[in-house]
């Protein structure tokens, strides 16, 4: 999701309500604290991504890979990332929910490398290319 981008609601926009229960748009990135998970999880498969160790762009793209069960064709780049993210054919149908926890590590270590892996998942979740799987992701405040 994008800000102003005609027909989509931006990041900050409240969750949507569905059957009773807190619910984010298809294809979600947003920022939030450890608290909004259980509201928001819903249906989504959740992937745990604990960010405590990671420093450097290659244990980040070892622990994303590790935490979505990325396919052997995931070449470790950050172009192959957003392409891996953006055709889920690999995993179950539904969503699939990264929650990446304590990324203040790498954001500290290697900020150019934290705000490029920002980068390609926000663009990877706004992507809306058809699919029975589809990523959405909370980076975990700390």
């Amino acid at each position: 999701m994008v800000d102003g981008e005609p027909g989509r609601r931006p990041p900050h926009a409240p969750p949507l309500r569905r059957a009773g229960m807190i619910a984010l748009p298809r294809g979600t990135f947003r920022q939030g604290s450890a608290e909004e998970i259980e509201s928001m999880l819903g249906t989504a498969t959740p992937h745990p991504l604990n960010g405590a160790k990671i420093t450097t762009s290659a244990e980040a793209m070892d622990a994303i890979a590790e935490a979505l069960d990325l396919p052997d064709r995931f070449g470790h780049t950050l172009d192959s990332l957003y392409d891996v993210l953006t055709d889920l054919s690999w995993l179950p149908p539904g969503e699939h929910l990264l929650l990446w926890s304590e990324p203040s590590t790498l954001r500290s270590e290697d900020r150019q490398t934290y705000d490029a892996i920002r980068t390609v998942l926000t663009e990877a979740v706004a992507d809306d290319t058809p699919g029975e799987s589809f990523l959405s992701v909370l980076v975990l405040t700390d």
